[in-house]
């Protein structure tokens, strides 16, 4: 057999690599943090190169380091995946699917329904949380998040590059609109803006979507309504309180229902998509291959404005 590593060091690395810190490392693993910087020095001493640099109380990966932690991580993570298979037994298998609190309800929800028509039985628990999330630790098989960078040592399924366009409720619209569908000739106080929050900044804005529509204005967020999830601005949209940048994901059941109308062709792509994770050991089982199937479906097709109607 081939010489191993020190498997306590490489799992102490392993920990410090993800948390940034030998202190949380510490915390995480039940140990001092001296301990920690011990393992450390043991698995370098072992490779023969320097695996963080350190500043003070503060560490960051060398190119060493930054070589094996995706395969360290992910030998770790498939360890951990044999052990719980052997201890469930032949106990039923649940399902564990992590996904952003704005994906959860108008984009997850509707899927999963049509995964458990083939599947009635299913255990299926759903964990509404922001990245990142400690995928081994607390046994998911599924993490939904919008990016592709956020695991690097997990195996990664690009789901939907969303795009966003302005929607708005049939009644809303008889009131406030214009047979044009001219946006231009819409006071600020009805445009709808969602606040993404402070860690991102690919999200387009209403002065994207007028520039690509051809124009330069820029709706002031102030003069008009705010919300802090995109899954909100679609359903302040659905109940007429203003028009909202709706990611057409999300908002496809309201457009085909008529509960919303999309009242311009025009779109604006995401910065990022939205991509699936999962362990490699756990790539192939068939509830977690069937719901990636489920959710890597594409996206619903372009949708034209149209006038509301007396049905409407």
């Amino acid at each position: 057999m081939e010489k191993l590593p020190p498997l306590n060091a490489v799992r102490a690395f392993e920990v410090a690599a993800r948390t940034g810190s030998f202190t949380l490392a510490a915390t995480e693993l039940g140990v001092s943090s001296a301990a920690v910087s011990q393992q450390i020095r043991n698995l370098e001493d072992w490779f023969s190169k320097q695996l963080f640099v350190r500043n003070g109380n503060r560490i960051a990966l060398t190119d060493a380091g930054h070589a094996i932690y995706p395969q360290t991580a992910r030998a770790l993570g498939e360890i951990a995946a044999v052990g719980r298979r052997m201890l469930e037994g032949g106990l039923r298998t649940r399902l564990v699917v992590s996904v952003p609190f704005s994906l959860a309800e108008l984009w997850l929800a509707p899927r999963l329904a049509a995964l458990l028509s083939g599947f009635p039985q299913m255990p299926i628990d759903v964990r509404v949380e922001d990245d990142p999330v400690d995928v081994v630790r607390q046994n998911i098989d599924l993490r939904i998040s919008y990016g592709d960078y956020h695991y690097p040592a997990l195996k990664m399924v690009r789901l939907v590059h969303d795009d966003v366009l302005p929607v708005a409720s049939p009644e809303f619209w008889q009131h406030y609109g214009n047979e044009a569908f001219d946006l231009s000739r819409i006071h600020e106080s009805q445009f709808i803006h969602t606040n993404w929050g402070p860690n991102y900044a690919s999200h387009p804005t209403w002065a994207d979507w007028f520039a690509a529509a051809g124009g330069n204005r820029a709706p002031d967020p102030s003069h008009g309504r705010r919300v802090g999830l995109s899954s909100l601005a679609i359903g302040a949209a659905r109940l007429g309180l203003g028009i909202a940048l709706g990611q057409r994901a999300m908002a496809s059941t309201d457009l085909e229902a008529g509960r919303l109308l999309a009242l311009s062709s025009v779109s604006v792509r995401l910065g990022q998509p939205y991509c699936a994770f999962m362990l490699p050991a756990k790539a192939e089982r068939a509830d977690i291959a069937g719901l990636v199937a489920l959710l890597n479906k594409t996206a619903p097709s372009a949708c034209e404005p149209r006038a509301p109607s007396d049905r409407d």
